[in-house]
């Protein structure tokens, strides 16, 4: 399943508490519909305030990342890291094998 790294939980524990949002808050990783006959999926990240029923948890030092089931499977060899700039914090998702 999706691993945290020590950047991502920080930038996703900072981005949490900017929005003042309820423990148990997190991000969502979800499908995103394919555009402009793009093949290759897309995939978006929002805060939520908690899972959906049927999500995958991934917790780290009490930082949630939720993800759809549809996004499971693209998911289960990665890592998620984060960088900040000027421009503000943006994820990769770094293969792990």
């Amino acid at each position: 399943m999706l691993a945290l790294t020590d950047a991502a939980v920080s930038a996703i524990r900072d981005l949490l508490a900017d929005k003042e949002v309820p423990a148990g808050s997190g991000i969502r990783i979800s499908a995103a519909p394919p555009s402009d006959g793009d093949d290759e999926p897309t995939f978006e990240l929002a805060v939520v305030t908690g899972p959906e029923a049927t999500d995958a948890v991934v917790e780290r030092e009490g930082v949630y990342v939720y993800v759809e089931p549809a996004a499971v499977s693209a998911f289960e060899d990665k890592v998620l890291d984060a960088h900040l700039d000027e421009a503000g914090v943006s994820f990769t998702f770094i293969p792990t094998g």
